[in-house]
């Protein structure tokens, strides 16, 4: 049925050839909306496109980074692509060639490490190589800035005595608590994380190395709310910094205090930066992401020892292919007395102790 002359226009369906000024727009909210989306995602794309084209090698980057996937859903093309980007910006911003390692597990191979601790003199040089090797923050000033992987607690030896039977309470009586209540004993987990003694080792003291366990169920990948942190092949949990929100959730999850978060903009000098990195390893972090240890990829990948294991004047540190039979920690785990973390929680680490 043919319209009737006199009813209102529907600008939506207005003629190409209406005359513009006789014709009332009425635009919903929706519309406005939904056009206002399209204009702002258009307006972001196009100005990502021209500030990749961009002379500023550092904006054109940041970029970059901000549209691309996560790193474990990237094709090899993508993940090649990352990879200049980063060893671009990365070269400028230090002042030196910087290479990015992208090679992924090495099939067959799960990692594995061990800890002779009745070996460890508390030196602490594992903690030191730990730093220099995977940029971590040197920051000293505010809390937060300095950064360790590897905490290394100083415990006290002790033995019970006679003399403090009568120390207990009630006074005289200890029903309550015992007058040895309070003497170190044994090896224990509350010790002390900071110390300097003037050398090492100390009497009536024992050490105890701590990093991540590199859980073969890691609590940490459970949590994460963007899957920004996840188990790779060869066992080693790993994080795509570009993708991390800094939300903490791993690090509430982690039993072993393992992991550290980048409160402040780390502060790595130019001259202390390792060139050699990994992308999932030890590049140069952001501020508000979290990091941790890697077992060194950028080593451990390429046929090397992590810096720790290479750095232990005393050679308590071992670490290899757990299914290689003839791997120096499958022999270590065939005859030694082994022992795991927390192994109550069932995060199954790959990180054992052991002693003669």
């Amino acid at each position: 049925m043919a319209k009737n002359e006199h009813s209102p226009i529907d600008p939506a369906c207005t003629p190409a050839t209406a005359d513009p000024s006789k014709t009332t727009l009425k635009t919903s909210r929706r519309d406005f909306l939904k056009a206002g989306g399209m204009l702002s995602l258009s307006s972001l794309m196009g100005t990502a496109a021209l500030m990749t084209q961009s002379d500023d090698a550092h904006a054109s980057v940041e970029w970059a980074e901000h549209f691309q996937k996560n790193y474990r859903l990237m094709t090899p093309e993508e993940k090649n692509e990352a990879r200049l980007r980063l060893e671009k910006r990365y070269s400028e911003e230090y002042g030196k060639p910087v290479t990015v390692d992208t090679k992924d597990a090495i099939p067959g191979v799960l990692m594995g490490y061990a800890l002779n601790i009745r070996k460890c003199i508390g030196c602490r040089r594992c903690v030191h190589a730990c730093v220099a090797e995977n940029n971590q923050s040197r920051g000293k000033e505010r809390p937060g800035e300095k950064i360790e992987w590897i905490q290394v607690l100083r415990m006290e030896r002790g033995e019970f005595e006679a003399e403090k039977m009568n120390h207990g309470y009630p006074e005289g009586l200890g029903i309550q608590v015992g007058g040895n209540a309070y003497t170190p004993a044994g090896q224990v987990l509350e010790g002390q994380y900071r110390y300097n003694p003037e050398k090492v080792p100390e009497k009536d003291a024992t050490y105890m190395p701590i990093a991540c366990m590199q859980c073969e169920k890691p609590p940490c990948v459970k949590v994460c709310p963007v899957r920004t942190t996840y188990r790779e092949p060869d066992g080693v949990v790993v994080i795509d910094y570009n993708w991390c929100i800094g939300c903490r959730m791993c690090m509430g999850a982690c039993p072993y205090w393992a992991r550290r978060l980048n409160v402040t903009t780390p502060i790595l000098p130019k001259e202390e930066m390792n060139p050699v990195t990994h992308y999932l390893g030890n590049r140069p972090r952001m501020r508000g992401v979290v990091e941790k240890c890697h077992w060194c990829l950028q080593r451990s990948r390429n046929g090397r020892y992590p810096a720790c294991v290479e750095v232990c004047p005393v050679g308590a540190r071992k670490f290899g292919n757990l299914l290689d039979p003839e791997s120096e920690v499958s022999k270590i785990l065939q005859r030694k007395n082994v022992f795991r973390l927390k192994a109550e929680l069932n995060t199954f680490p790959k990180f054992f102790y052991f002693y003669d």
